[in-house]
C-alpha cells in the first residue's frame, strides 16, 4: 500500500482517537490532518503505521486539548462536546462499548482528567492500545501509563453514565418523545422523563439559550411542551437521529440549516437527561447554520399575534 493508501484506511481510527480525547470535531480532524502531515514528512517508513500513526495523533491531541483547557475555563454557560452524528472507526465486536465511550456524559467525564489521563484512557480503555504503544503515544513510561489509567478510572468510574443496555428500547423511548415533543403533550412528555430530569443547553453566549437549566419532570415537560409548538409553527423542523452514539434529532430552520441538535440520555425506560447543543461554532460541520436569534425574535412575535 502506499502511504496515502494506508493513512486512509487508518483515518477512521485517528479521528475517533482525537475526538475522544478532544470533544471537538474540527480540533480532531485538525489533529488528523497535522498527522498526516507528520507522516507524509517522515523519511522513513514506520515498522506499525497503525502505531506511528495513532501515537502522533495522541501527542497532537494532547497538546490541543493543553491551549484549549484555558478557553474551555472561560467559555460562557455550560460546555458541551461538538455533537458527532456517526463514529467513523466501527468494530463490530466493540459497538456498544465505543458507542457509550463517545456520549456526551462520557466526554464530559473525560473533562475532568488531565490530558496525559484522558490520552491513557482512551487508548487503553476504548481502543484498547498496549501498555508499550500507550508509553510511546504520550511520553511516559509503562508504569507511569499505568498509573495514570489506575487515576483516569477512578474519576471515571465515580461519575460514569449509565445508558439503556437495549438499543432498540432506547430509539422505541425516543420515537415517543419526539412524537410527544411535535403534538406538544406536555402530559405524555413529563411520562417519559425520569424525576430527576436535566435540560441543559449550550449556547456559549453565541446563541439564544432554549432555557437555562430545567431540572425536574414537571418543569422540563412544561419547557418543552411550551418552547417547541412555537418553533414548528414557524416551520422549524426536526429529523431524529442518532446523537453522540445515543438517541437525538438535529432541528433545522424552514431553509434547512441547522438551528440545533439535541441529544438524549435514556435509563431504565426513562430519559435522563436532554442536551441541547445551540453554539453556531460547535454544529457548523453538520450543515449550514441557522441564525438562532432571527428564530428567537420570530418565535416571540408569534406568540404576541392574537390567535
Amino acid at each position: 500500500m502506499s502511504k496515502v493508501e494506508e493513512f486512509e484506511d487508518l483515518r477512521p481510527l485517528l479521528f475517533s482517537i482525537a475526538y475522544r480525547i478532544l470533544g471537538s470535531v474540527g480540533e480532531a480532524e485538525d489533529a488528523v490532518q497535522e498527522t498526516w502531515l507528520r507522516f507524509d514528512g517522515s523519511a522513513t517508513r514506520p515498522t506499525s503505521t497503525k502505531a506511528f500513526l495513532s501515537a502522533a495523533v495522541t501527542r497532537v491531541s494532547i497538546d490541543v486539548l493543553r491551549s484549549a483547557r484555558m478557553r474551555r475555563e472561560e467559555y460562557v454557560g455550560p460546555w458541551f462536546p461538538e455533537p458527532l452524528l456517526s463514529d467513523p472507526y466501527q468494530d463490530p465486536a466493540r459497538s456498544v462499548e465505543l458507542a457509550d465511550s463517545v456520549s456526551m456524559a462520557a466526554l464530559l467525564l473525560l473533562e475532568r482528567l488531565s490530558p496525559l489521563e484522558r490520552a491513557v484512557f482512551v487508548l487503553r480503555d476504548v481502543f484498547a492500545f498496549g501498555f508499550d504503544e500507550i508509553a510511546v503515544a504520550v511520553g511516559r513510561s509503562e508504569s507511569a501509563c499505568r498509573q495514570l489509567l489506575v487515576r483516569a478510572r477512578r474519576h471515571m468510574e465515580a461519575g460514569r453514565p449509565r445508558f439503556e443496555a437495549n438499543r432498540q428500547e432506547r430509539q422505541k423511548l425516543a420515537t415517543r418523545f419526539f412524537d410527544a415533543l411535535k403534538d406538544g403533550d406536555v402530559g405524555r412528555l413529563q411520562d417519559l422523563l425520569a424525576a430527576d430530569v436535566q435540560l441543559v443547553g449550550d449556547g456559549g453566549g453565541k446563541a439564544p439559550q432554549l432555557a437555562k437549566a430545567v431540572m425536574g419532570a414537571e418543569s422540563v415537560a412544561r419547557v418543552l411542551g411550551t418552547v417547541f409548538p412555537w418553533l414548528i409553527r414557524i416551520d422549524v423542523s426536526f429529523e431524529p437521529h442518532e446523537v453522540n452514539g445515543q438517541p437525538g434529532a438535529v432541528f433545522r430552520d424552514r431553509d434547512g440549516k441547522v438551528l440545533h441538535v439535541l441529544a438524549l440520555d435514556v435509563l431504565d425506560g426513562q430519559i435522563q437527561t436532554l442536551q441541547v447543543v445551540i453554539n453556531p461554532d460547535k454544529i457548523g460541520h453538520i450543515g449550514p447554520v441557522a441564525d438562532a436569534w432571527a428564530i428567537d425574535r420570530e418565535v416571540k412575535q408569534a406568540r404576541r399575534q392574537p390567535n
